[in-house]
């Protein structure tokens, strides 16, 4: 609650450095991967390409790893929480997909709104009380970046969350 009111309070991003954004994923996707065994899922970490992001490091942690966490919470035992990334010459785009209930179209709107639950009776089942999408869609926000949430066809839940490329000298 105290990240929440503190990314909600207006403040400037604090101290910013480059983020490798491949080395950032694989550190979230191994420390997941704990929590996803014993929900009885994996953690899925597509190819990244190579690709840097000017940002508060911390932030962009808690964003990813509250998607990622949220993917764990709601994916289906046996199968896993896919993490993947594509970049161009601006933007670098990332997509984690899980192979839960999703959510429906009515709700989705509300998915980054704190305190949020899509159905109360989840609560017991897989914790939480609603701060991590909105904890993410702040500090995303805060890297004027862009955060959005949806159901795949195939079933499962997708959020992708699209951030500004740095320019890196090679």
């Amino acid at each position: 609650l105290l990240t929440l009111s503190r990314l909600e309070s207006g403040e400037a991003l604090p101290e910013t450095e480059m983020v490798h954004l491949p080395d950032l994923l694989a550190e979230i996707a191994a420390d997941a991967e704990i929590e996803a065994q014993s929900r009885h899922c994996s953690v899925e970490l597509a190819r990244m390409p190579e690709c840097w992001i000017e940002g508060n490091r911390e932030l962009l942690r808690s964003a990813f790893e509250n998607v990622v966490r949220n993917g764990i919470r709601y994916t289906e035992a046996g199968t896993s929480v896919r993490i993947s990334a594509a970049c161009n010459d601006h933007e670098v785009r990332v997509i984690v997909q899980d192979h839960g209930p999703g959510v429906p179209e009515s709700e989705l709107d509300k998915v980054f709104k704190p305190f949020y639950r899509v159905d109360t009776s989840r609560e017991r089942r897989t914790g939480g009380v609603g701060l991590g999408l909105a904890i993410a869609e702040r500090a995303i926000k805060l890297h004027n970046g862009k955060i959005a949430a949806g159901n795949l066809k195939e079933g499962g839940f997708q959020v992708e969350i699209s951030l500004p490329m740095a320019m890196v000298a090679v």
